[in-house]
């Protein structure tokens, strides 16, 4: 009988690509963002908490709040953090953590952090972050949005009083080398260790080392190291046979709702591939709200495509200056726009966490039944609450030039 897990995750999008490594081995897993969801039967619980836009104290409690609600003894704990360290991943881990009824013997669990996600080109080396071989530092993704001074991993749990140690590519390549190294961090009383890795094989070591301390330590990653615990756990157990889930006249929505570059190019290759009807709505005009003629006139265009059973691209418009820390408010008046076209979608294909939370809250949706993947990071599943559809979720930065496009075959396939 394979242990229950709780993930729990600072954006909706994150804690999906988590969870959805525990699905594919045939293991029951739902993503939700209600602290009141009843996880009763449930074997990996993924609870988005909200968090990656709040300051840290705030960010920390609500992470906290989510364990406290969840927890039980036996459950096998995993916080889910974005793999290029957006937010408050180091606040939220030292809440964690101080969590009493978690705690191994009366003292805090070992943190296991390794954010490499090699299937999406993030690796960690000598504990820092590199992005498709480039240092984390140097992208345009650091450039755009950061919380920490810098992206080496021990740098960044420091900052919130967390002492950690690296385990370097000449350790993780042995899982019997992973665990005599983190049964001595637990001996000196180390908060974390940094797993380096570069490939799958590097976090299936790691993963085969720690699970044996299941009990005493929280793993803190990305979707790369919950695959490889998922496998580690599992063994051979078969995929699930997914049926069908739309029929063929049925049109999908496909929102763009994020300022990621690889998102925005993969809805260029679906508009140029002639395989949607391509709309593009202003942040000014959302702003503006309903009463607006460039939000009326958007809403009708959207209704009418609907009407007509077009697969639908409605994209955010690019703005020279974006104020990201108006993304959640943007987020919630795209989602209002939508429904003011009526919803007339039987399938949902959306990037960025904020997008997919505000438009899955608009329909009454609380969680998501997640069932395959499409690729590394890009889950499916079919959303539970008012109404029943399914639904791919992307996190902006994932995937190349054809995701959203494999992405909206699947759902038709």
């Amino acid at each position: 009988m394979t242990s229950p897990w709780l993930i729990i995750a600072d954006d909706l999008t994150g804690a999906a690509d988590c969870a959805i490594a525990f699905a594919k081995r045939g293991l029951e897993s739902v993503v939700a963002w209600k602290k009141h969801t009843d996880a009763h039967g449930v074997q990996v619980l993924s609870v988005d908490a909200g968090t990656r836009p709040l300051p840290p104290e705030q960010a920390a409690k609500l992470q906290v709040d989510v364990l406290a609600a969840h927890y039980r003894p036996g459950l096998r704990l995993y916080k889910k953090i974005d793999s290029t360290v957006r937010g408050q991943p180091a606040a939220e881990l030292a809440g964690l953590l101080a969590y009493a009824p978690a705690q191994s013997q009366g003292r805090s669990r070992l943190a296991i952090l390794s954010p490499a996600f090699p299937g999406t080109g993030r690796v960690t080396v000598n504990g820092s972050i590199v992005v498709q071989g480039v240092p984390l530092e140097q992208t345009p993704l650091w450039a755009r949005e950061h919380t920490y001074a810098s992206a080496n991993l021990v740098e960044m749990l420091a900052s919130a009083g967390l002492r950690a140690e690296i385990l370097g590519l000449d350790v993780v390549a042995d899982p019997e080398k992973v665990l005599s190294r983190l049964v001595s961090a637990r001996v000196h009383g180390l908060a974390a260790v940094v797993c380096d890795a570069k490939t799958e094989a590097d976090l299936a070591a790691v993963a085969a080392g720690s699970l044996p301390l299941a009990d005493e330590v929280i793993w803190v990653g990305s979707g790369g190291l919950a695959t490889a615990l998922a496998v580690v756990e599992t063994g051979d157990a078969p995929p699930p046979q997914i049926p069908p889930l739309l029929s063929g006249h049925k049109n999908v929505l496909v929102v763009v709702g994020t300022l990621a570059e690889a998102s925005r190019l993969q809805a260029k290759t679906l508009v140029e591939a002639g395989l949607v009807r391509h709309l593009t709505i202003a942040p000014d005009a959302l702003f503006a709200g309903p009463s607006s003629l460039a939000w009326q006139e958007g809403c009708q265009q959207l209704a009418r495509h609907f009407a007509a059973h077009d697969d639908v691209l409605l994209e955010l418009e690019q703005t020279a200056n974006p104020d990201l820390s108006r993304g959640a408010v943007l987020s919630e008046r795209l989602a209002t726009f939508i429904e003011g076209a009526g919803s007339g979608f039987a399938g949902l294909l959306a990037t960025g966490g904020d997008t997919v939370y505000a438009l899955l809250s608009k329909l009454g949706v609380h969680s998501i039944r997640l069932l395959d993947e499409v690729e590394p990071g890009v889950p499916l599943g079919v959303t539970v609450g008012a109404v029943s559809l399914p639904v791919v979720t992307k996190a902006g930065a994932f995937g190349n030039a054809q995701t959203l496009r494999r992405s909206l075959e699947r759902l038709h396939r």
